[in-house]
């Protein structure tokens, strides 16, 4: 585990979902030994008194051992469900006929039967030959007409083409309807303003389908922290925004939710409904080149170890699943259930870890003769300049480190963006720019109270630092980047290569 001096850091962040499993304080800590940067509170389970309690857990544990840990909170957005069905539920076949109604209040047995829905507007906006799916795809069925009943009711009619238990709750999923749905529901928003309360440091938007929708939460954001944020300040007026890419309609307005959001999230459960299977893995690489193109960090998502809820190894299939979206250079990979209700939490982190240094070492080889994303290269800013300069010389010097001070994480940003190979040590006096880090790739955020006044300060305070966390060895070639005075944001004007330990004397 990465615990202790000369431990190996994982480039690649991992995200936790807290639950049963994982509720304790001391499992928490465990699960931030093992190498969890980012907990996930899914708003979907619990209440605002779980989740603030679990969110105070973490703050106290990442103080105790002085290690940043971010909190995600995912909002759960407009689920569609079967409403009451008596009972364990109906069962269909292949070849039935189903009904939906909106103004029944409990399902009905006869021939069809006849369900209810919490979206009452379902049997006015699913037209036919749309796709009806229940039980995350397990039940299928094909829209087929619109029925005025005899008490004056209107049914929406479908062919049941793949059969199973209908029953109370379970999830309704429309790929093929443009549906009126908002993407916040009001109970997110109590979320939200829930979120901005507590100081959670990311929030995930669900189902998104356009770019105004993380819009709208934006401005929401905004307004929330316009009593809090000084103006001229440099600081995000807002929490950094995570679209959930798991509608087919997302997929197709990729690039400007990409330019939208700041961050994405290649959720599979959902997307592997909506969509055939077979294209899961080309719309997660399509994805994540889409985000890495804006610069933007990705995360993917979904049944990465499931096997691990049960098992304390996972199949072969789930490790080379893991190791691909790591290839394909993805930010973050995440766990849900794996450790939120599973057996091993702590295990299956250790594995997730161990998963992303094996295949971070293939990436270093073949990182020789790579270059950064041409974007980046275009972008003619200083800053992204600056980025640009500490790429190539780390890559001629063969430098083992990258370092910077990067009071609001816009340094350290730019630098996980260039597709270093190499840890990114990043420090700033700012908790909450620390935290944010933690979802940059390659960057491990280092809070620093005590700005130093001089360069050479800063120096000597690296050489230490990466001397007694074993993060560099004497001889080692490392680049840092930083600007004066230190501590305040958007300075950020000298590239140094220096060979560490000239600053600091060795032992005697």
């Amino acid at each position: 585990m990465p615990d202790g001096p000369g431990a190996p850091l994982s480039l690649t962040k991992i995200i936790a979902t807290l639950g049963p499993a994982s509720d304790s304080p001391e499992m928490m800590r465990r699960l931030v030994e093992c190498g969890v940067n980012v907990f996930r509170l899914n708003f979907s389970h619990g209440d605002e008194r779980d989740h603030a309690r679990r969110l105070q857990r973490i703050r106290q544990i990442s103080e105790e051992i002085g290690r940043p840990v971010a909190v995600l909170g995912d909002l759960p957005g407009p689920k569609i469900r079967v409403g009451q069905v008596p009972g364990y539920g109906i069962e269909v076949k292949a070849g039935d006929e189903i009904a939906f109604r909106s103004d029944v209040q409990t399902a009905r047995t006869g021939t069809p039967p006849v369900f209810p829905c919490t979206y009452d507007r379902l049997v006015e906006e699913v037209e036919p030959g749309h796709r009806v799916l229940l039980a995350d795809g397990v039940i299928r069925a094909l829209a087929v007409e619109r029925v005025r009943t005899d008490d004056g009711g209107l049914e929406l009619r479908c062919h049941v083409t793949a059969g199973g238990t209908i029953s109370t709750g379970k999830g309704v999923n429309l790929p093929d309807s443009d549906i009126s749905v908002p993407a916040i529901t009001e109970r997110d928003w109590r979320w939200v303003d829930w979120a901005f309360e507590h100081g959670v440091d990311y929030l995930a938007l669900s189902f998104v389908r356009r770019a105004a929708e993380i819009r709208e939460l934006k401005t929401r954001l905004t307004e929330l922290s316009a009593h809090i944020v000084k103006p001229g300040e440099s600081r995000e007026p807002h929490i950094p925004i995570i679209a959930k890419i798991e509608k087919p309609q997302a997929v197709k307005n990729i690039d400007e939710i990409v330019a939208e959001a700041d961050a994405i999230m290649v959720a599979r459960g959902d997307l592997g409904v909506e969509m055939d299977l077979a294209y899961v893995p080309v719309t997660q690489k399509k994805l994540i080149a889409a985000a890495h193109l804006q610069g933007r960090p990705v995360i993917v998502a979904t049944q990465m170890l499931e096997t691990m809820m049960e098992s304390s190894t996972p199949t072969r299939a789930e490790v080379s699943d893991v190791a691909n979206a790591i290839f394909d250079e993805a930010d973050a990979v995440m766990l849900s259930g794996e450790t939120a209700i599973g057996k091993f939490p702590s295990l299956v982190v250790e594995t997730m870890r161990r998963i992303a240094l094996a295949t971070e070492s293939r990436l270093r080889e073949l990182s020789e003769g790579s270059q950064p994303p041409q974007r980046l290269v275009a972008q003619r800013s200083p800053l992204a300049a600056l980025a640009l300069g500490a790429w190539h010389v780390a890559q001629n010097a063969d430098a083992s480190v990258a370092v910077c001070w990067s009071q609001s994480g816009g340094t350290a940003r730019h630098l996980s963006q260039m597709g270093f190979r190499i840890p990114i040590v990043a420090f700033s006096s700012d908790p909450l720019a620390v935290r944010r880090m933690c979802l940059l790739y390659g960057v491990v955020p280092v809070l620093e109270t005590n700005p130093p006044l001089h360069r050479s300060d800063f120096g000597t305070m690296i050489e230490q630092l990466l001397l007694e966390r074993g993060w560099g060895k004497r001889g080692e070639m490392y680049v840092a980047l930083a600007g004066k005075p230190f501590g305040t944001p958007g300075v950020v004007n000298t590239l140094a290569l220096r060979r560490l330990g000239e600053l600091t004397k060795a032992p005697a």
